[in-house]
């Protein structure tokens, strides 16, 4: 890995478009805020993530912040599983200025498929990502890998050398140049926070775990940065990689909600908020509440890979609602849930999953709650 990352160094002098970005501002918390629009796990998917925000109100035709004092919460897992990743992050930088100056903000939140980028673990990056990064000296950089990177004693093995170029096609060194070290992606998101609480509402990518219910939002926040450190080795128990850490945990999204109702409580508790919204774990195709509300799903699936609805979440004057396919439907925060997904789901095309899954809450007797 070393020799990896050392070459990987090298590698980004060679290419002259490679700048670092400029971090975002470490502010954790808001208040006051007018309106805040929270979508989920994007993908790759730049039509359906350019779709939301239009309809949302916070770009214009041009893909230009016309938003005003809006607060978009991005909640992570921008890349991976689908091709325009490239083109989410360059539009996010350029949107996050822009906010600022009319008087909102952009939060770019830390997801763990962020992490696994920049830790170099590529298991979900797509062909159609690789590709967004060749030039035409790709082919001269695959070549250069090849002779640093292999195993010598293999390289003429032609199914080992068959195997390392599907590996390392063109475009992987200049994604590692984007995503390793300083490199231009690695230093923004860097930049960012894993967890941000606004009014009273806490947003992060994947949820708290008992282990991690008696943490500040400063010391999530510098744990997974702390693990993004080009200049550390990682910490032991690495909070970033955790399964209970703010990237990956589940079980505000699949877990009992009875049994795990106290731990609902104790977060909400601990960082003084009345609601949490994440990511990481696909809904049926909605905007979802769970925990009566204390807990919102944001991630609806919108990448083509599964072929969910433009949806976010969208609270303003002490309301929430979901942004369904451009319409706004109020969201229940306790009580029943199916005339709510109902209406999401006469929304939808015929097929889709939602309406597959209310159909199957409709045949119950059950209200959902």
């Amino acid at each position: 890995m070393h020799v990896i990352s050392r070459w990987i160094s090298l590698a980004a002098c060679l290419i002259a478009s490679q700048v670092d970005a400029r971090p975002a501002l470490g502010q954790d918390v808001f208040t006051n805020v007018e309106r805040i629009v929270a979508l989920g796990d994007v993908h790759g998917d730049y039509e359906q993530f350019v779709t939301v925000l239009r309809q949302a109100g916070v770009i214009d035709g041009k893909a230009r912040w016309s938003g005003g004092r809006t607060h978009l919460v991005q909640v992570g897992d921008v890349p991976d599983r689908g091709p325009d990743t490239r083109k989410v992050m360059e539009l996010l930088m350029a949107l996050e200025p822009q906010a600022l100056k009319a008087g909102g903000r952009v939060h770019a939140l830390i997801g763990n498929h962020e992490v696994m980028n920049v830790l170099g673990d590529l298991r979900y990056v797509s062909a159609g990502e690789y590709a967004a990064f060749r030039t035409p000296n790709s082919k001269q950089l695959q070549e250069r890998a090849w002779k640093v990177l292999s195993d010598s004693a293999r390289r003429g093995d032609a199914a080992y050398r068959t195997q390392w170029y599907a590996e390392h096609p063109l475009g992987w060194v200049e994604q590692r140049v984007a995503f390793e070290g300083n490199g231009r992606y690695a230093s923004w998101i860097r930049g960012h926070n894993a967890v941000v609480k606004i009014n009273d509402y806490l947003f992060l990518h994947g949820g708290i775990g008992p282990k991690y219910v008696d943490s500040s939002l400063a010391a999530l926040n510098t744990g997974v940065r702390r693990a993004l450190d080009p200049t550390s080795s990682p910490p032991e128990g690495n909070i970033a990689e955790d399964t209970e850490g703010p990237l990956w945990y589940r079980g505000l999204a699949t877990g009992d909600e009875t049994a795990l109702s106290a731990h609902v409580d104790s977060v909400l508790r601990m960082l003084g908020v009345s609601h949490v919204a994440i990511g990481h774990t696909v809904t049926p195709g909605a905007v979802l509440p769970r925990f009566g509300g204390r807990v919102i799903m944001v991630d609806v699936g919108m990448s083509a890979v599964y072929g969910g609805p433009p949806a976010a979440l969208v609270v303003e004057g002490g309301a929430a609602y979901a942004l369904h396919r451009g319409t706004r439907i109020p969201l229940p925060l306790g009580g029943d849930l199916l005339p709510y997904l109902k209406a999401a789901a006469a929304l939808d095309p015929p097929g889709s999953r939602l309406r597959a899954y209310v159909d199957g809450l409709t045949a119950a007797t059950v209200p959902v709650r």
